[in-house]
């Protein structure tokens, strides 16, 4: 049988053979399976449970001054809310003490004179005081969030209306994408892209930078096959491992974990193409200035996981951030990623979403592909 071959030199045969010895070795590798199917499961249940934005069962003193009736429907709303665990007490001096030692998150004082100030209906007296912990700035806004919410909720049921104005105002809020208000639901597809972007670069910088220190990529540089053969029968192994990967990652996360699927199956598997090129590429390039496994490893982390994590929208929003730091984040290709799966999850099928974001994640991964080229390439002639 003749190569297949074109004015490049370009080898399907060679091609082929590569893909099959690289295949090969990752089923005869026990870690490159650990790195493509265990660690992505292990990493998607410590996300799912320990990242977590609700505030539920938050300890909530809550201080009844009065002994009307009013003032113990309020209190008694506020235990039967989800969201707190209410701790009683009738002076604020028994929960300024726990608030201190953080064993409460705030705390809601119910005046003695709360049936007076209920009845005049005036906005500038405050009905109650809420007090939360400071120190704690997320907490602390949903806390006094909540608990304005409880006692709007309070006025509303016995006909009054607005807690800040008592208007006749009635309003009925609807959260689309998310109704349930759940952090999983956009928490857990951003933590795929996540656990993806490390595994990705893991994959191919660690079993590459494996065989530059056993020599065997020096055997293979040696042969007749081009760059070209060599990167894409390195990166077409771990390329089909990491979609393996990351559709199971969507199983677990829809089956187990009850985060809808919006959008298609399709989709869902051309955007992980896509993030895969990127990912895999800055793995090989790593692999290739490194050519150690400590030390590719180490770079993986920092210059992989920890851009993910802290500059792709998963936990921080982008907007918040520094005009610096929103410029560097356009060069993170977790950020089109994580945006890209929120939306397929949550929302849809968006492709005026879509395609910018694959376009960008083609170009970050064409830059790291062409890098790797050009220093293997100078790595032959030396």
């Amino acid at each position: 049988m003749s190569d297949v071959t074109v004015r490049t030199g370009f080898s399907l045969r060679r091609l082929v053979a590569l893909v099959r010895k690289e295949s090969l070795q990752v089923v005869r590798d026990p870690s490159a399976i650990l790195i493509a199917f265990a660690l992505p499961v292990v990493l998607l249940f410590l996300f799912a449970y320990a990242v977590s934005l609700d505030v539920r069962g938050v300890r909530l003193g809550v201080v009844l001054e009065s002994d009307a009736a009013e003032a113990q429907s309020l209190a008694a709303a506020f235990g039967a809310t989800r969201y707190f665990e209410v701790v009683p007490a009738r002076d604020r001096r028994e929960v300024v003490p726990k608030l201190i030692a953080s064993e409460i998150r705030g705390f809601v004082v119910i005046p003695q004179d709360f049936e007076r100030r209920l009845r005049t209906r005036i906005g500038s007296e405050p009905l109650v005081q809420v007090v939360t912990d400071g120190s704690q700035p997320n907490t602390a806004n949903f806390v006094a969030g909540y608990a304005e919410g409880v006692v709007v909720n309070w006025l509303a049921g016995r006909g009054i209306g607005n807690a800040a104005g008592f208007l006749p105002v009635r309003f009925d809020p609807r959260f689309w994408f998310n109704p349930e208000i759940e952090s999983r639901r956009f928490l857990i597809p951003g933590a795929v892209a996540i656990i993806m972007t490390m595994i990705g670069t893991l994959l191919t910088a660690l079993v590459v930078a494996r065989e530059w220190e056993r020599g065997t990529m020096e055997a293979v540089m040696s042969t007749p096959a081009g760059i070209l053969e060599i990167l894409l029968g390195k990166l077409l192994p771990y390329f089909f491992l990491g979609i393996v990967a990351t559709l199971g990652c969507a199983v677990i996360s829809i089956e187990l974990f009850d985060v809808p699927l919006r959008g298609s199956w399709p989709a869902l598997v051309l955007l992980s193409c896509t993030f895969l090129v990127p990912a895999l590429g800055q793995g090989l390039l790593i692999s290739t200035l490194a050519r150690n496994q400590f030390v590719a490893a180490q770079i993986a982390l920092l210059s992989g996981f920890l851009p993910a994590m802290l500059l792709s929208g998963f936990i921080f929003e982008i907007d918040s951030m520094p005009v610096i730091i929103r410029a560097i984040t356009h060069i993170v290709a977790a950020r089109y990623f994580v945006s890209s799966l929120q939306t397929v999850f949550l929302s849809g099928d968006v492709w005026s979403v879509f395609l910018p974001n694959m376009l960008a994640m083609l170009a970050i991964g064409a830059v790291f592909l062409g890098i790797t080229a050009r220093k293997s390439r100078k790595s032959l002639d030396t």
